[in-house]
């Protein structure tokens, strides 16, 4: 039998590799990030899926249950219904409307239907165009000028 060491890797056909001397900075680091350097060696594992480890799925649903958003609020049936009579005394279309306020037609749309999520600064263009009040109380009824003291 032969003594051949059973923990050396023979190549036959390649030139045996002699360890490089390091002569500048640049070597020794790419060597530090190859791994080469004795003691930077990079332990490699296996992953853990901690998808599946011990997960109580109807607690998490519970909790989704719990923290559910409620939707914001809608523009009232009674804000649409006041844009649309006084769009009409006026003898405005939801387009010539729209325009004056420098808004879609959709969105006129919208806030007659009830549909809209009522944004304050539409409101008030369309409370000045067509001098109703659309906010707080009183919704429908004309507005006055400006006070004069």
């Amino acid at each position: 039998m032969s003594t051949a060491d059973w923990d050396s890797k023979l190549v036959i056909g390649q030139k045996a590799k002699a360890p490089k001397v390091t002569r500048k900075e640049t070597d020794l680091n790419a060597a530090r990030r190859a791994g080469a350097v004795v003691g930077t060696e990079k332990k490699v594992t296996g992953g853990v899926n901690k998808a599946h480890m011990g997960t109580d799925h109807q607690r998490i649903a519970k909790l989704d249950r719990e923290n559910e958003v409620a939707p914001p609020p809608k523009v009232p049936p009674s804000v649409g219904k006041a844009i649309q009579q006084a769009r009409m005394e006026k003898q405005l279309s939801q387009k010539d409307c729209a325009q004056k306020i420098n808004e879609k037609p959709s969105v006129l749309q919208d806030y007659e239907s009830g549909r809209a999520i009522p944004n304050p600064q539409i409101l008030a263009k369309l409370e000045r165009v067509l001098g109703v009040k659309l906010r707080g109380a009183d919704i429908g009824k004309k507005l006055e000028g400006p006070k004069k003291s």
